[in-house]
């Protein structure tokens, strides 16, 4: 499962970065194309000319070679990898991308890394216990990289406790786990965003809908090898996978279009978007001039997700229902009209969730009756906490 997987390991500088000799080599084992980063610490711990023998790579450790001006390049090294695996990661290296510094190539590297992050501390005792230390591990998971704890035992300062980094064979199978559980071979549509719903040419019927949540979950299920069909309304998201394929819509119409065309093609669906539910009955091609009323007729949408629950077979479709008031029941009811699989429940009313946030709070709500709630998370949490559901619904029906 790890067979010609392209994994970047990252170096920081602790006494545990000799056991990153032992990691490079059991992932070559499995047949992986490992690279290297070090940072200039690092190299006092050991050497780049033994992680370039067992990586069978030159190791990256600058910006540019001195000698010949040729570029390593952050962006390049974050493409080509289809995992970026830091250990050890100290304390202080966990704090600088905690806090988004960039002063050397294994730091450019993870804020520039498109793939799937693994962070395994390493650390004495007391530094890894401290607040400050605990709440950068917090922030590193809500960002949505995934974080390998360290482990209790002697340390190489002769206390006692947790922070030793995880043995390379825990954070090999860690990573063969993530593997495992892709979705390789899988298509999957996303719908993300607003739509806008045209009045005349300057003026428009919409929501406040960021795409923020579609855009997370796209990323999180092309992050796990599905080839993502990304059906978005107008945003300003940007999205760079090799795995997603965006088409830019503005109405509904638009979008119900292309969903139909889409929908299939795919394994999959996940219905994100904030779909107008009415729009204007006769837009207009001029500008309506200022008048004291107007009256404006509006006309349903073509109801998307009702048309591809009729459509959906074996497949997996899922919704979102985004409610202000008796939620649980609204929800249920959507999910029965629409013929979800699940539908995911937030609610206007909770502080962080909704529209145009970052963070996202949850309730999954299968159509067998079962209820599964979540804390507030951040929206790329949150995508995993969806896929990893849609994981488990897959895996029912294979």
């Amino acid at each position: 499962m790890l067979a010609g997987k392209h994994v970047l390991i990252g170096i920081t500088g602790g006494i545990a970065a000799y056991k990153s000799a032992m990691l490079v080599r059991l992932f070559v084992r499995e047949g992986a194309e490992v690279k290297v980063l070090m940072t200039e610490t690092a190299k006092r711990f050991i050497t780049p000319l033994t992680m370039s023998t067992l990586s069978k790579n030159p190791v990256y450790a600058d910006f540019f070679n001195p000698e010949n001006g040729e570029w390593n390049s952050h962006v390049d090294l974050g493409l080509w990898a289809d995992a970026y695996v830091i250990a050890p990661a100290t304390a202080n290296s966990i704090g600088k991308m905690a806090a988004g510094i960039a002063d050397n190539l294994l730091l450019t590297t993870y804020l520039s890394a498109k793939c799937p992050v693994f962070i395994a501390p390493a650390m004495d005792m007391d530094m890894y216990r401290h607040p400050a230390n605990t709440s950068n591990l917090e922030t590193l998971k809500s960002y949505g990289n995934t974080i390998i704890d360290a482990e209790s035992g002697e340390l190489a300062s002769g206390l006692d406790g947790k922070g030793r980094m995880a043995e390379p064979e825990t954070i090999v199978n860690s990573l063969k786990s993530f593997f495992d559980a892709r979705l390789l071979g899988q298509c999957v549509l996303v719908t993300a965003g607003p739509t806008y719903e045209k009045i005349d040419p300057v003026r428009y019927i919409g929501n406040h809908s960021s795409g923020k949540m579609g855009y997370a979950i796209a990323e999180t299920m092309a992050q796990q090898g599905a080839e993502v069909l990304l059906v978005s309304g107008p945003t300003g998201l940007t999205v760079n996978h090799p795995n997603i394929r965006r088409v830019n819509v503005v109405s509904a119409n638009e979008m119900y279009d292309e969903c139909l065309k889409l929908f299939p093609l795919c394994n999959i669906a996940v219905m994100c978007a904030a779909v107008a539910d009415f729009t204007p009955e006769q837009p207009l091609n001029e500008k309506i001039k200022q008048k004291s009323d107007l009256n404006l007729l509006l006309t349903k949408t073509q109801d998307i997700a009702a048309t591809l629950g009729k459509m959906k077979g074996d497949r997996i479709l899922a919704g979102f229902a985004l409610e202000t008031d008796n939620e649980m029941m609204n929800a249920r009811a959507k999910m029965q009209d629409k013929n979800f699989d699940f539908i995911v429940l937030n609610s206007m009313n909770d502080a962080g969730a909704g529209f145009d946030t970052d963070t996202n709070r949850i309730t999954i709500i299968d159509k067998d009756g079962s209820e599964t709630a979540f804390v507030l998370k951040s929206k790329k949490e949150v995508a995993k906490d969806v896929v990893s559901h849609i994981l488990k619904l897959n895996t029912l029906q294979q």
